[in-house]
């Protein structure tokens, strides 16, 4: 995979507008999502962290499309902010889980100097918000389990996170690319998204 920085680091009106584009959608899908959650979770012991994925999708997603410093954080923290507008079951916790998520997620693409942007940056992305969504969760007091509940529960969360942050976010980007949308809406060089030819 052919990796590049990208052309203009600092964001620009465009990038922050495409980035709340985006984050209103997650936002809305966000929210759909708790049903989702809903159905799964009866299905077997903590299957419905298989689901939480989705939750933590909207930075690396943004990421795959915008490629600026902030723009993970951003999009996360909007989507959920928006879900929490819409009545997330989770309430105002929504959105301390959609700062410490993004944040999470951020880290692992300033790690990479913004310099790469794949599947794995995106799945490893993904994975460090599930654990951003653990902390949370001991400081709310949601993970007071036992040693081998822990880990069925979290590990079920970080194969979810890799599966939807870098599985399905790097196809769907791949997807609009050949389709020409994001030429209509990216805010960056053509050129930036040849890290994600392979």
């Amino acid at each position: 995979m052919k990796q590049q920085a990208t052309g203009s680091k600092g964001l620009k009106f465009t990038d922050i507008l495409v980035t709340v584009m985006i984050s209103l959608v997650f936002g809305v899908i966000f929210k759909l999502w708790d049903g989702v959650y809903g159905v799964v979770k009866p299905l077997f012991l903590q299957a419905g962290q298989l689901t939480y994925g989705m939750w933590f999708m909207a930075g690396p997603f943004a990421y795959l499309i915008v490629r600026k410093p902030g723009v993970a954080l951003l999009a996360n923290l909007a989507a959920a902010n928006v879900s929490s507008l819409l009545g997330s079951a989770w309430g105002l916790e929504t959105i301390l889980y959609g700062f410490v998520q993004g944040l999470g997620a951020e880290l692992v693409f300033a790690g990479l100097r913004y310099r790469k942007a794949g599947l794995v940056a995106a799945g490893v992305a993904g994975i460090m918000a599930g654990l951003g969504s653990f902390i949370v969760d001991i400081f709310l007091g949601y993970a007071n389990y036992e040693a081998w509940m822990l880990a069925l529960k979290y590990g079920l969360r970080a194969v979810s996170a890799f599966v939807f942050c870098g599985l399905f976010a790097y196809w769907l980007v791949r997807a609009l690319e050949k389709t020409g949308v994001t030429r209509q809406i990216q805010p960056v060089a053509r050129e930036e998204y040849e890290s994600l030819q392979k």
